[in-house]
């Protein structure tokens, strides 16, 4: 195991950025993902700790014009208290009522929860369907330097990500959902709320004059990693949502889940809830 030789807990996004510009540093937030990994041998400390969690102005939730914003630092309680979320984006408030015990949401972050980037993230998809983005932020020629990824290009395999080893990610952003949005959230475990997904699955779009448009499905633990359920959006997308839309896209399902046998369920089980889990959804939003 990794000897740790220094451990930082910086107060200013610079300090923390000019601390991990050599790219050799190990960030610590919550804890609730790092600690059992390390524990288990799945990674290893780096010489330097850099713990973010007293970083001014990385966390809070602004919902302010057409932009929502929820720092890197938020905890998953939070998410889930948050009376502005609750209206703008019910959603993401379901899935956060699922996400682990309360002792647990309690200390992880969102950003932490995107970092990890596991296939069964229970976060991702509910923000995949809000059209979300990451911020990410560097040092680079002595300054902080910005950039904006979108969600769905933010994850490229299990536990592997696009952001670079200097770089921090800082929040994440979405759109205010337009009027008529609804969305929905559906989750499968040994234990609804206390397990890992064995699968996820997240709906969002506008309903208007018995249509759907802008549609975004989300589907969780049947891919290398979180994924938009194209086939599935296609099969819904200005369509009326009667019983054959539905069963249209439940049969697409098959083309965009490719799950695989695994400790926690086979890929057959998977695909299975895949399938009830959009009905479950469309249903819900055709009978209100």
């Amino acid at each position: 195991m990794q000897e740790i030789t220094s451990y930082l807990a910086p107060r200013r996004l610079d300090e923390a950025l000019q601390a991990m510009a050599d790219g050799d540093a190990t960030v610590l937030c919550g804890g609730t993902d790092l600690a059992p990994q390390t524990e288990s041998g799945m990674r290893q400390y780096k010489a330097k700790l850099l713990n973010i969690r007293r970083i001014e102005r990385l966390g809070g939730i602004e919902a302010t014009g057409d932009k929502v914003r929820i720092g890197a630092l938020t905890t998953i309680s939070e998410i889930r208290c948050n009376p502005a979320l609750a209206a703008i984006a019910p959603v993401l408030v379901e899935a956060a009522e699922h996400f682990a015990s309360e002792q647990i949401r309690n200390a992880a972050s969102v950003g932490g929860n995107l970092c990890n980037a596991s296939p069964a993230g229970d976060m991702i998809p509910a923000l995949l369907v809000l059209g979300a983005s990451v911020e990410l932020a560097c040092w680079r020629d002595g300054a902080v330097r910005k950039r904006q990824v979108p969600l769905e290009q933010f994850f490229v395999g299990p536990g592997k990500t696009v952001k670079l080893p200097e770089e921090l990610l800082t929040g994440v952003v979405f759109d205010r959902p337009a009027a008529g949005f609804v969305g929905r959230f559906r989750k499968s475990g040994p234990r609804p709320a206390l397990e890992i997904s064995t699968v996820s699955v997240a709906f969002g779009a506008r309903v208007a004059g018995g249509r759907l448009s802008d549609v975004r499905v989300a589907m969780g633990s049947v891919a290398p990693t979180p994924l938009r359920a194209r086939h599935v959006e296609a099969a819904l997308e200005g369509k009326a949502l009667d019983a054959a839309t539905i069963a249209a896209a439940v049969a697409a399902t098959a083309e965009d889940a490719k799950p695989i046998d695994d400790v926690r369920a086979s890929a057959w089980y998977r695909s299975h809830l895949v399938r009830v889990f959009v009905e479950e959804v469309l249903n819900d939003v055709r009978g209100n």
